[in-house]
């Protein structure tokens, strides 16, 4: 059997959130925000849950029409209220994992509201590699963020 190594990446994304740290984080942790701005295959999700708390879990599971299946998992190791949150992750599909991440997101005052610096790296497992396309849904998610807040 062979045996294809674990590749690895980072990610860092920033961004200047026109709302207190206060606001945002809130966004980040209420399920109703939360959903409402992360969920990139929204018209295929099946299920998404989130316990926001200390080693709490929020699930999120994707049937796509081809009848492909992709659950995200995630646990939350350090919740500090409007300054941090640091969080990991895998994704699997169809039951094989693709990729484990740790994610920081920190929360900053600044002149127009909070500079928000988000810190993701990336363990690609068995071969699957996705950076351009983690990176762009990853920043799509953030600017539904962004507008969440101006709302």
């Amino acid at each position: 059997m062979k045996h294809t190594p674990a590749t690895h990446t980072d990610l860092v994304i920033e961004r200047e959130l026109a709302a207190a740290p206060e606001a945002v984080f809130h966004a980040w942790a209420d399920p109703e925000a939360k959903r409402s701005w992360s969920d990139c295959h929204a018209e295929h999700t099946t299920h998404y849950q989130l316990d926001f708390r200390l080693f709490g879990h929020e699930t999120h599971r994707v049937a796509y029409p081809d009848g492909r299946v992709q659950d995200i998992e995630k646990v939350f190791f350090d919740i500090t209220a409007g300054r941090r949150i640091v969080f990991a992750y895998d994704i699997r599909l169809d039951g094989r994992p693709l990729s484990v991440s740790l994610v920081t997101v920190e929360f900053f005052a600044a002149k127009r509201g909070t500079r928000m610096v988000y810190t993701e790296q990336l363990a690609y497992l068995d071969g699957h590699e996705d950076r351009a396309e983690r990176l762009r849904g990853t920043e799509e998610g953030l600017d539904r963020l962004a507008l969440l807040l101006l709302a």
